[in-house]
């Protein structure tokens, strides 16, 4: 399961292993060699050496969690300002026509939110929040929708034809003329 379909660590298991880097961090401190920390604590010496060297730039702070690796960039309030806006309409945006695009949601976001998104991540947050795209019904401005339904009802009936022979058929293609 990837990060933004609800994959990652919860806050208990974050926790557990910030834990566990502090539990090495005060090892370091007593001097204990790195081998000894990795095998009682259960990790590889490749996680103990790069939390020595985070240790030795930063202390214990360093080897605090920095949270969630996928917290949201729009928070609640955000995105209930942007939805109050995008209601309003391309049009009253300055968009020409009344199409929302990726691009253009991107672009109120910039002016709305102050914030600088991707459009892979404009699709992102919006898919989240339940908005899907849309495709526009693609017809003819000089679309006559009457003339269609009579032609439908009394022209296409007489074109059609019947699927069924007139005569006797047959159930051999190669000798049409046996029972």
């Amino acid at each position: 399961m990837r990060y933004p379909e609800g994959g990652g660590l919860t806050a208990e298991r974050r926790a557990f292993r910030e834990g566990i880097r502090l539990q090495a961090g005060r090892r370091f401190a007593a001097g204990e060699k790195t081998a000894v920390i990795a095998k009682d604590l259960r990790v590889s010496v490749r996680s103990v050496e790069r939390w020595r060297r985070a240790w030795r730039e930063g202390g214990l702070e360093a080897l605090r969690s920095a949270g969630p690796a996928n917290s949201p960039v729009v928070t609640d309030a955000q995105f209930a300002v942007l939805e109050e806006e995008l209601g309003k309409g391309p049009a009253a945006h300055g968009f020409g026509d009344e199409r929302w695009t990726l691009a253009r949601v991107q672009t109120v976001i910039r002016y709305q939110l102050r914030l600088s998104l991707s459009v892979a991540t404009v699709w992102r947050l919006l898919k989240r929040h339940g908005w899907s795209w849309q495709a526009p019904a693609r017809r003819a401005l000089e679309r006559d929708d009457h003339a269609v339904e009579l032609w439908k009802k009394e022209v296409w009936p007489r074109v059609k034809g019947s699927r069924r022979r007139v005569g006797a058929g047959s159930s051999s293609r190669t000798r049409p003329a046996s029972p």
